[in-house]
């Protein structure tokens, strides 16, 4: 292994849907249920319970179908990580599989220290543990620590081995939670009285509910160990998003019956309870489901204990597997030392990265508060979420075209929209319950940041799905017009460049020359130089010709999809105008014009000028541009200007009246004389009667050396139902053709800047 190179590394294949989803469940069915009934009846009241795990239940399946639609396109370990990094870049991507791995990692500690709670004062009821009096914490603290280790164990020794056992835990703990659930309905079926115990409904009021949503969404968060099987599921594109969707079902309907048996287990005036019983229950916080369910039926403690030592050996086991194959794709991608990525010969398992995420767990586990950990670790989560909702918003859009979808969510983007929303007013609401939680998490944010400075930042490796800088020069700073040409080889070079002279001269604008190299997907990076030689030649010649009257630019970059790394290009340089050639190939079905023209145009933050058959030593001396009014047809008239000879130029601006409607041609250009170039040009209107606009613009375009004309604004779907006019007239144009796009308004300044 060099020191520039990927880490070779290679897991397992072999967890089935049920396991996965098995291993969801158990890691949501941990301590929040245990934990946070009774702190949730203790600060929202009886029926504020149920609305905390209803509520959150459907905020989880918003944030689930952005994570099923991502798992399903990118099945790698890594999760969140992989997902910030092609969404948004290393710096980012990086920061969210630092807080990926503290926060699942802090999880574990939590489910351990609960299920030695329960154990140890389970036993100290028997009797067992008269010896330990007075030592009781450092006996949780042992316990905890044992177990801990031993599921750290199981999960080195291979995923088969994690998925039978956390399968087996998470099954156990769901039916003994769903019994509890049946007693607590059968118990009001006998003795309607019971449901008294909901009065009043919400004591404390609604802005308490989002305290308590917010303290107890970290049990919601199983999806996300979900995603890290990528690599080791069977079948992940179709298996991981219907076990994400399926284990938030379950949870949340388990959540809910098990939460209303807890409110009515505890019947009014019964011995020892005064006053309404959901006070008595919320008196005793986070033991007040114990103390509830020990009411509730017979050897109640028992199956209490017989509960939790299921849930939490599931969660735990669950969340050692997640912090392990974060931190083992952070070391995959060289952003943490490569040695966190080294796997076991014989067993496949990620053996460096889980004794790593073994000494945080073991450390948190005993030495620091458990409810404030978990506050901290519930804020990360939903800051990581609301990541995660950000990246599928922006993959979907930059590069929809490119992946391979197992699921699409319905009504896009909606969905992680509200998620967004409702997590940024959790996290708010969360420093209710624990300021030091919103001490924690910044401050392992902020080393993140430092670790990434000093460490990740020189020492990342490339993936396919990232843009990589390989070459690039850079002229002297300057706030001047920025033209972008992009490059395809020499000969497309010339043209572009002579076009570019004149609307570069307009302006008086800058230049980035760029070229993007298409190497091929089963092509490694290492050999990007053999495809890059057309590339530099088109740039040198475009050079030619711009560098010496212009501010020249250039750059040699590579990315899997040519549209999306010319519109990131665009962005990052903050373009005003890009060129491209087109040579009227339109193969792709999906597309209009093209798989690179289409997404360029539809999506770059700026103007774009695309030409067609616009070389060699063309004066164009009479030039046509259809117009039906618009920001494209305005642009579309600026450009003709340009590009129009001085000295014996006309420019006929075109427009076709059907139907009985005509467009006021005169009108329109009057409204624009103030921005058109050029002062000896000519030029006139026209206007045609004609049933089809397409046809009497190929028509006319007939006697022309030049058509300009707009891009149609039209949705994919709508173009792809019918042909838009400029799509009809660009692709049957046999004369030297350029469609233009204007950008303007507040879709493009999202575009630009965002």
């Amino acid at each position: 292994m060099t020191d520039r190179g990927p880490v070779s590394s290679e897991l397992s294949r072999e967890l089935t849907l049920f396991q996965i989803t098995m291993m969801g469940i158990g890691m949501m069915i941990g301590a929040g249920v245990f934990l946070g009934v009774g702190n949730a009846i203790h600060v929202v009241g009886p029926g504020g319970v149920l609305l905390t795990f209803a509520l959150n239940g459907v905020i989880a399946i918003f944030t689930a179908m952005s994570y099923a639609e991502l798992s399903s396109a990118i099945p790698r370990a890594g999760g969140a990580y992989n997902f910030a990094r092609i969404a948004f870049g290393r710096g980012t991507s990086f920061l969210a599989g630092w807080i990926e791995w503290f926060a699942a990692s802090v999880a574990g500690s939590m489910y351990a220290l609960v299920l030695a709670i329960y154990t140890v004062r389970y036993l100290q009821g028997l009797g067992l543990l008269a010896w330990a009096d007075g030592h009781l914490p450092l006996v949780e603290k042992v316990v905890a620590v044992l177990a801990a280790s031993a599921f750290l164990y199981i999960n080195y020794r291979g995923v088969s081995a994690t998925g039978r056992i956390g399968a087996f835990f998470a099954l156990g703990q769901t039916l003994f939670l769903a019994l509890i659930g049946l007693v607590g309905i059968i118990v009001v079926a006998r003795d309607p009285s019971r449901l008294q115990n909901f009065k009043p409904f919400l004591p404390a009021g609604w802005s308490k509910l989002l305290v308590t949503m917010g303290f107890t969404y970290v049990a919601f968060e199983g999806f996300e160990v979900i995603a890290q099987t990528g690599d080791e599921a069977v079948d992940p594109k179709r298996n991981i998003p219907k076990a994400m969707l399926y284990s938030v079902y379950v949870v949340t309907i388990t959540y809910v019956v098990v939460a209303f048996a807890t409110v009515v287990a505890v019947k009014a005036g019964s011995p020892g309870v005064e006053g309404a019983p959901w006070r008595w229950i919320g008196a005793f916080r986070e033991r007040g489901f114990g103390e509830a369910v020990s009411r509730l039926m017979p050897m109640g403690n028992l199956l209490l204990t017989l509960a939790v030592i299921f849930a939490a050996t599931s969660a735990l086991n669950a969340t050692l597997f997640s912090a392990a194959r974060v931190s083992f794709a952070l070391g995959r991608d060289r952003l943490l030392p490569a040695v966190l990525a080294k796997t076991s010969k014989r067993r496949k398992t990620p053996l460096v990265a889980l004794f790593f995420t073994g000494v945080i767990v073991l450390v948190v586990a005993t030495c620091l508060p458990t409810m404030d950990v978990a506050s901290s670790a519930s804020m990360m989560f939903l800051l990581l979420f609301f990541l995660v909702n950000l990246s599928v918003i922006k993959i979907r859009r930059n590069m929809g075209d490119e992946l391979k979808y197992g699921f699409l969510m319905p009504l896009f983007p909606l969905f992680p929209i509200a998620a967004i929303l409702c997590q940024a007013l959790l996290a708010g609401w969360l420093v209710h319950m624990s300021v030091i939680a919103w001490i924690i998490a910044p401050a392992w944010i902020l080393a993140g940041v430092a670790v990434y400075r000093f460490y990740g930042k020189s020492h990342a490796v490339g993936t396919e799905d990232e843009i990589l800088v390989l070459e690039e020069e850079r002229a002297p700073p300057g706030e001047e017009y920025r033209v972008m040409v992009a490059v395809e080889n020499a000969e497309d070079a010339i043209m572009l460049a002579r076009n570019a002279y004149k609307l570069c001269a307009a302006r008086q604008a800058r230049v980035e020359l760029l070229h993007m190299v298409p190497i091929p997907d089963q092509v490694s990076l290492a050999d990007a130089e053999r495809y890059a030689m057309g590339g530099k030649e088109g740039i040198v010649e475009a050079a030619l010709y711009l560098a010496r009257p212009f501010p020249l630019s250039t750059s040699l970059r590579y990315c899997r999809n040519i549209a999306r790394g010319i519109v990131t290009a665009a962005r990052e340089k903050k373009i005003d105008m890009l060129l491209m050639g087109w040579h009227g190939e339109h193969r792709a079905h999906l597309f209009t014009l093209g798989s690179t023209v289409d997404p360029v145009a539809e999506r770059a933050p700026c103007n774009v000028v695309i030409l067609k058959e616009c070389g060699g030593n063309r004066q164009f001396k009479r030039v046509l541009v259809p117009v039906a009014g618009g920001r494209n047809a305005a642009f579309a008239l600026d450009v003709a200007s340009i590009l129009t000879d001085k000295d014996e130029g006309e420019m006929v601006v075109f427009s076709v009246a059907t139907g009985g409607r005509r467009f006021d041609v005169k009108e329109f250009v009057e409204g624009h004389r103030g921005s058109l170039h050029g002062t000896r040009q000519r030029v006139r209107t026209k206007t045609a009667v004609a049933r089809s606009v397409a046809e009497a613009i190929l028509e006319e375009a007939e006697e022309y050396d030049l058509v300009v004309l707009g891009w149609t604004a039209r949705p994919r779907l709508h173009q792809l139902a019918g042909r838009s006019v400029p799509v009809i007239v660009a692709r049957a144009c046999k004369k030297p053709l350029i469609m233009v796009k204007a950008s303007g308004g507040l879709t493009s300044w999202i575009a630009r800047w965002v």
